[in-house]
């Protein structure tokens, strides 16, 4: 069985290898690793091997694992899951990123709730590109008044983009959706030049990370590659 260092020197050779191909600079896409139902020894383990960033879908659960890891310097936390509006303030106050925002109230109580103390809160927004029923997300038409509005929010960074496209939609058509998303963040970068960075294209998993990388990911959110299958049952926290 391969170790968890083993899968993130494979993982990281195909993002080199799709950087490279796309004719890209050399690490400008991070690999971004979901270790969602994971148990800390795993992640310190691949923070061992080289692997800082970490991406965490339930609250709970992710806070037990930042305190659990409190002594590895430079360990950076991701929230990538759906947010209620009752546990903003936890992560304000807990997490370097935010995935997962689609709308602006989530936005205004991440901003009033993040601290001054630390760094402005990385966000992106998420798009529901395909439109799909079973996934949360704004649209790609009211990503200008929300971008908009979240401009003025203090505390905040505002990054750029996260999209999960239906994974079994054809080859092509899921390169349509990356394509989408990489247009829609230069849009709104041209519109709204004091909005914030938005230089993040969070998209592409474990199956299609290379086509992600070629048409723009910045971020590719990998979870199987890096700690091989999940356990059966998640926890819904």
């Amino acid at each position: 069985m391969s170790s968890i260092a083993d899968n993130i020197g494979s993982v990281t050779r195909r993002i080199q290898k799709a950087t490279l191909q796309a004719g890209r600079d050399p690490g400008s896409v991070r690999l971004l690793a979901v270790s969602k139902t994971r148990p800390p020894e795993d992640l310190r383990e691949a923070f061992a091997a080289g692997q800082t960033a970490f991406g965490e879908n339930y609250l709970q659960e992710a806070l037990e694992k930042i305190e659990a890891l409190d002594d590895l310097d430079g360990i950076e936390w991701h929230f990538i899951g759906p947010i209620q509006s009752n546990k903003t303030r936890q992560i304000a106050a807990s997490f370097d990123w935010v995935h997962s925002v689609d709308r602006l109230k989530i936005a205004r109580r991440l901003s009033e709730q993040r601290a001054a103390s630390l760094p402005p809160l990385n966000l992106c927004l998420q798009v529901n590109i395909d439109e799909e029923d079973t996934k949360s997300g704004c649209t790609l038409e009211e990503l200008p008044e929300l971008v908009s509005a979240i401009g003025d929010l203090p505390n905040l960074s505002l990054r750029g983009l996260m999209a999960i496209p239906d994974p079994d939609q054809p080859e092509s058509e899921l390169r349509s959706s990356f394509r989408k998303l990489a247009n829609a963040v230069k849009s709104l970068k041209q519109e709204f030049p004091e909005a914030g960075p938005l230089d993040t294209l969070s998209m592409g998993m474990s199956d299609d990370l290379e086509m992600a990388i070629a048409e723009g990911a910045t971020w590719v959110r990998v979870g199987t590659a890096v700690f091989g299958a999940r356990p059966p049952k998640e926890p819904q926290s």
